[in-house]
């Protein structure tokens, strides 16, 4: 898919045909121009080379979840990276975009890091992987919409700031996807720019980060981006950004047996999120290789310690295990 001399070729036809095209690709959600009729026939067959609108993908499902579904997407370069599709159970819609294929944080958990970092995505990559769940649901199960985006694929999105940003407001466009900026949420690893940057902007994307442990001697083995970000410099800046835009945080716990998990950690870990607009989301780990996933029953015991602590706390149900798809598995290698 490229749309990048879209604008060009359509400045040398009538004004109306913005909207036309506009209309084909974005509510119509067609994947060859020739779909289009309303555009000229002549039109259509420069567009369909010049601005083809093929994605080239692999899908991935499990018999067992039918709740997800994972997508290897590959660009032009060949590059591919993998986009996720969760069904929740009042039938919405929730989509998880990546940012970069692959990742250069080398998170301790995590598989994308694993796999190394290749490239940035350009705002249009990462708006092609929405297209592609659009497209599918709106031709292959009759459904209206996506409810929900989530920029918690592969790649730190912080680390690409002004192309992630392009892409929300892409999506957010009213004359494109119009998805609601609160349907859109960011994860990060606590790069303190990036918070800083989302603070100014004119829109309400809800914001989490990744935290995995409550002191930075055990943060930065799981995360050596800690290192440069520790966590006192992280919940400051989270703080400036409650204070100038009144939005809720999330941090994101994973919950890893005898790693972070014991009545310690919850107590350090209460003392940072005893803050009004906090809210803790604990994720059962989910299997990379090196580590192992604390009990439900752990899980249950440590989130009751947060909350008679004062803590707003959540659990996240782990959904796309089967398919490699949940939290920290995504890997962007064709297996």
């Amino acid at each position: 898919m490229n749309l990048s001399k879209l604008s060009e070729i359509l400045q040398a036809e009538p004004k109306f045909r913005f909207k036309q095209v506009y209309q084909a690709l974005y509510l119509d959600l067609i994947d060859d121009w020739q779909q289009a009729s309303v555009l000229p026939l002549a039109l259509r067959e420069r567009l369909n080379i010049e601005c083809p609108l093929t994605i080239q993908a692999e899908l991935q499902k499990d018999a067992s979840d039918k709740r997800s579904e994972k997508a290897m997407i590959y660009f032009t370069d060949k590059v591919a990276v993998e986009t996720v599709l969760i069904r929740q159970r009042d039938r919405r819609y929730t989509v998880c975009l990546s940012s970069q294929a692959g990742c250069p944080l080398g998170c301790a958990f995590c598989a994308t890091g694993a796999s190394g970092f290749t490239r940035n995505l350009s705002a249009e990559e990462i708006v092609e992987q929405f297209f592609f769940w659009a497209r599918r649901l709106r031709h292959n199960q009759d459904v209206e919409k996506i409810d929900n985006v989530v920029f918690m694929g592969m790649g730190e999105p912080f680390l690409n700031y002004d192309e992630f940003i392009k892409a929300v407001k892409i999506l957010h466009d009213p004359e494109r996807f119009n998805l609601g900026s609160r349907r859109m949420s960011v994860s990060t690893a606590g790069i303190t720019e990036g918070i800083k940057k989302l603070s100014s902007e004119k829109l309400q994307i809800n914001l989490a980060i990744s935290l995995h442990a409550p002191v930075d001697s055990l943060r930065e083995q799981l995360m050596p981006i800690g290192k440069k970000y520790p966590i006192a410099k992280v919940l400051k800046t989270v703080d400036e950004y409650i204070a100038k835009t009144g939005r809720r945080v999330m941090f994101e716990y994973i919950m890893m047996k005898n790693t972070n998990d014991d009545d310690d950690d919850a107590r350090a870990l209460a003392n940072l999120m005893r803050k009004p607009l906090y809210l803790v989301n604990l994720i059962p780990y989910n299997t990379t290789g090196r580590f192992q996933a604390s009990s439900p029953a752990r899980i249950n015991t440590f989130q009751e310690k947060l909350e008679s602590m004062g803590v707003a706390v959540t659990q996240r149900r782990s959904q796309g295990q089967g398919i490699g798809a949940a939290c920290g598995q995504l890997a962007g290698k064709k297996k």
